[in-house]
């Protein structure tokens, strides 16, 4: 990387702001997440990781993340490939597992889960909150968790939601404001709620 490349990223890390959060929580000895090289919090980003193993929230190279990155107290495993932006006030929470190919693209005020964040029963509820909120996230829980994979050189829409046990297949697009609830196809582009095929990407689009 020649020298001037090198400033100019170093400057647009430093209009960015330092991640003072994360710098902390390094500090204090808590678990937050690996960073291959090139690899960037913005100061809006926020690493959360209450399982407690740094191996278990993965981010590649070169990629950016201005939203949060959380793994639940009883599981949970984000990784992010190569050349992937995650937008601000954007949430990616897991209790299984989150995978997130190279160059994915995922905008601002996504929301990313693989778990219900909450039981279904109400006494479950109160009692997973009142741990939460003396002693921190718990230990053993099931919240319905299934595997989410998000393939190479999809994009995802501001505001959209994806759920539980989803693929988006390679070069998918997710529409702003879709829901995803069923699987996306290569190539495809999603929208609504629920979020169904709008169309295919020609040859040319791809």
């Amino acid at each position: 990387m020649s020298s001037l490349s090198t400033l100019v990223r170093h400057c647009a890390h430093a209009i960015d702001g330092i991640n003072w959060h994360y710098i902390v929580q390094r500090l204090i000895g808590r678990a937050t997440c690996r960073m291959h090289p090139g690899a960037f919090l913005a100061h809006t980003a926020r690493i959360r990781n209450a399982l407690g193993d740094s191996e278990k929230i993965v981010i590649g190279s070169h990629s950016h993340v201005r939203g949060e990155l959380m793994i639940l107290g009883h599981g949970g495993r984000i990784t992010i490939g190569e050349w992937c932006y995650v937008g601000a006030g954007t949430r990616i929470w897991s209790g299984a597992s989150i995978d997130i190919g190279n160059r994915v693209l995922i905008s601002h005020s996504v929301n990313i889960f693989d778990n219900l964040s909450h039981p279904i029963r109400a006494a479950e509820r109160h009692e997973q909150a009142r741990q939460i909120f003396t002693l921190g996230h718990p230990r053993k829980l099931s919240l319905d968790d299934r595997p989410i994979k998000i393939c190479d050189d999809a994009w995802i829409g501001a505001c959209a939601m994806v759920m539980r046990g989803v693929t988006i297949g390679e070069g998918g697009i997710v529409a702003a404001g879709a829901v995803v609830t069923k699987d996306v196809p290569a190539y495809s582009i999603v929208a609504g709620n629920p979020a169904t095929i709008v169309r295919e990407l020609s040859p040319d689009e791809r």
